[in-house]
């Protein structure tokens, strides 16, 4: 499986409220099929997209290594897994690896 394809696998999505002190609440995100791939921010945006973030740098680092990552289930055919990393700051390392240049990328 290439890369493109490991990033356009689905994994499960945990989310919870947790209370940090009383009456402060924060949204706690997690891929439980990647180890350690936990994000937590005061607004649920914020929380998926530090999540995503560490998704992808989560793959392209076992990638880089030579390792595999978790593949629980088949990837999405409709996924932009470079537009997901260009969105993120990503987009220079992940279209590196992917084999083509960053360049612009524009959302339709």
């Amino acid at each position: 499986m290439d890369l493109r394809e490991l990033l356009s696998i689905p994994y499960l999505l945990e989310a919870e409220a947790v209370e940090t002190e009383p009456g402060q609440w924060r949204v706690r995100l997690a891929y439980p099929e990647l180890p350690g791939c936990t994000a937590e921010a005061a607004v649920v945006e914020e929380a998926l997209r530090e999540l995503e973030r560490r998704r992808i740098e989560l793959i392209v680092g076992l990638v880089e290594e030579g390792k595999q990552p978790p593949i629980p289930r088949k990837p999405l055919t409709a996924s932009d897994p470079l537009w997901t990393a260009h969105d993120l700051g990503l987009s220079d390392r992940v279209a590196t690896l992917l084999g083509g240049a960053a360049g612009p990328i524009t959302r339709n």
